[in-house]
């Protein structure tokens, strides 16, 4: 199995920075992408910032793109997120997942790991 770990959430002013960091452990670890999706109530989770782990690219959503930085420490097993200029339509539950499998990787249903969620809250 694998475990998740997020961190880094919280509550800004608009125009704010959050860095988000999740960090995977687990006896076996084989991953094809990682990465963060999110959730506002009422709404659906969504794709937020990807990476296909064997080859480093990266997908991000189009609202965020310029704004939010995706990286990843492979040493630590750990992926970042940088949000900077959040706004109030940013503010969700962030996830963290990994998927063991390929696919279509910004699609939440090849995930088969998730964290627990961090908050963020972006005020007006």
């Amino acid at each position: 199995q694998v475990q998740l770990v997020e961190s880094g959430g919280g509550t800004v002013q608009a125009g704010g920075s959050l860095r988000l960091a999740c960090t995977a452990s687990g006896r076996t670890f084989s991953r094809t992408a990682m990465g963060w999706f999110r959730q506002a109530p009422g709404k659906e989770r969504e794709f937020v910032a990807v990476i296909n782990w064997s080859s480093g690219t990266t997908y991000l959503k189009d609202s965020v793109k310029g704004r939010f930085t995706f990286s990843r420490d492979n040493a630590k097993n750990t992926v970042y997120l940088q949000m900077n200029s959040l706004r109030p339509e940013d503010t969700a539950v962030y996830y963290c997942a990994v998927s063991r499998r390929g696919g279509t990787i910004y699609l939440s249903t090849i995930y088969d790991y998730w964290g627990q969620g961090t908050q963020v809250t972006v005020s007006s």
